[in-house]
């Protein structure tokens, strides 16, 4: 694959430092949410991830339905992105929750949301290795 754009951010002292991309748009204290022993005083990876997931799908979603002729601006992308123990580490988990206009009929929804998992870069990078629910609002 030719990359047509690249990221870069740079973390420094893992869950409880900062995170700082190159061109200075990001710039975030880190640190462990309450529920994994922290202070919950800075943002986690897990946040990140899904606001990054979120907005891509996102935007899949607005891909396919314009091949589709099919008006989904009004729709949201809420994901959330659970941690725990997986093995002798830890893994992710990620429900999907789209909230698609009122005038969409569900079976079109749901056609158009399934279509999205398979354009979107994060589905992609994730099909086989993080367990990714879809769920249709």
């Amino acid at each position: 694959m030719d990359a047509l754009y690249t990221a870069v951010a740079t973390a420094t002292h893992g869950r409880e430092g900062r995170a700082v991309s190159s061109d200075g748009k990001i710039d975030l204290k880190l640190a462990p949410p309450v529920e994994l022993g922290g202070n919950g005083e800075g943002t986690n990876p897990e946040q990140l991830f899904a606001a990054g997931y979120a907005a891509c799908f996102g935007s899949a979603l607005g891909l396919v339905g314009r091949q589709a002729k099919v008006d989904v601006s009004d729709a949201a992308v809420t994901a959330e992105v659970g941690i725990g123990k997986q093995g002798e580490g830890f893994g992710l988990k990620v429900t999907l929750r789209v909230e698609l206009p009122d005038t969409l009929d569900q079976e079109t929804g749901r056609k158009l949301v399934e279509s999205a998992h398979q354009v979107c870069p994060y589905s992609n990078a994730t099909r086989g290795n993080i367990d990714v629910d879809l769920v249709v609002e």
